[in-house]
């Protein structure tokens, strides 16, 4: 009995994967999975984390409401992983809580911009093959980035071979709005589209009016080889 009652007084918050350590830390529990070769992300980890460390991993994901259940957590540390894909709903339930998120030292091209403009914490996102667009512009105006790392995310790739392997402050700084230039090329797109369709209906115009001229003539000629009714004025 003493043994069932000390597990029912356990919080169910207070276990540790196997596959790291935990440990207190000022008073907060401290969740360590370093270098502990993982390809996704625990499903274990302690409700009352507020230390979470999972760098130099194998993890290529971070799917939607993965750290949801920890509501607690402060400082999120995901560098030197594989990650090439974060969902949009990624961090949902951490946004309100979360102080520091490390990203850099991935392999993220892209990101939904609504999975990092929701947080107030501050985000590392250096060293990634970033491809520089839209969406990556409104992330460095709009989050809580880290100014010592913001130098290091630099264009992998871009819509211009010019600005392939400088910084994106520094291109953005250039006067470049990759914002504006999504916008020309949809105009451009719909100007195509509209362009299509009057042609299309131009053409059919002109060959309904054709095709009723020749219905006309022939049925004229048809009128004209009718002999006449009419016989001589009696």
């Amino acid at each position: 009995q003493a043994f069932f009652c000390l597990l029912l007084c356990v919080p169910w918050g207070s276990s540790c994967p196997p596959s790291c350590q935990c440990t207190e830390r000022a008073g907060a529990k401290a969740v360590l999975c370093s270098s502990r070769h993982l390809e996704e992300i625990p499903k274990d980890i302690p409700r009352d984390a507020v230390f979470l460390k999972l760098d130099a991993n194998s993890i290529t994901r971070i799917p939607s409401n993965a750290f949801r259940h920890l509501s607690r957590l402060e400082e999120l540390d995901l560098s030197r992983n594989a990650i090439e894909k974060i969902d949009r709903a990624a961090f949902k339930g951490v946004a309100a809580g979360l102080r520091t998120l490390d990203l850099s030292s991935n392999r993220i091209r892209s990101i939904p911009k609504e999975a990092l403009l929701a947080l107030n914490a501050k985000l590392r996102l250096a060293n990634n093959p970033w491809h520089c667009e839209c969406a990556l512009q409104e992330v460095l105006w709009e989050a809580r980035l880290d100014p010592d790392s913001v130098q290091d995310i630099t264009c992998h790739t871009a819509p211009r071979e010019e600005y392939v392997g400088k910084p994106l402050l520094q291109v953005l700084d250039a006067g470049v709005n990759f914002c504006s230039v999504r916008q020309r090329t949809t105009d451009v797109a719909m100007l195509v589209a509209m362009f299509g369709w009057f042609a299309m209906v131009i053409v059919y115009v002109i060959c309904y009016v054709r095709h009723n001229r020749e219905d006309a003539c022939k049925h004229a000629d048809y009128l004209k080889s009718l002999p006449s009714t009419q016989g001589p004025a009696g």
